[in-house]
């Protein structure tokens, strides 16, 4: 389902998926704060987290540890990426180097909604 990564956009597609897909188990949100509608949206359809459907977020933001339950994430390596940005930057602005890509590591974060 589409939505622009906040609460709810979240919240109103899992309403649209839960409609048409009423059996989901599971559902990987782009963004934490999307991961929080779905959550709110699965409350109040009587879908119980992680016993019905598991919910996983994406960003690890500060909200996911006071969820109910606790929201399972996908931690991105923040400070790394803007260290290699702000490497990287002064080069673009110059014109000698154009955009590289960069594969940098992740990290599941598991707390009880997955």
């Amino acid at each position: 389902m589409f939505g622009d990564f906040g609460q709810a956009s979240g919240e109103h597609a899992t309403a649209r998926l839960l409609d048409r897909r009423p059996n989901v188990d599971a559902i990987f949100a782009a963004s934490d704060m999307m991961a929080v509608g779905a959550l709110r949206a699965l409350r109040r359809a009587g879908r119980r987290v992680p016993g019905d459907v598991a919910v996983i977020g994406f960003d690890d933001l500060p909200i996911g540890r006071r969820t109910d339950p606790p929201l399972t994430t996908v931690r991105q390596p923040i400070e790394a990426m803007g260290a290699r940005m702000t490497d990287e930057l002064p080069a673009m602005l110059g014109g000698s180097a154009g955009p590289r890509r960069a594969v940098l590591d992740t990290e599941l974060v598991a707390r009880t909604s997955g």
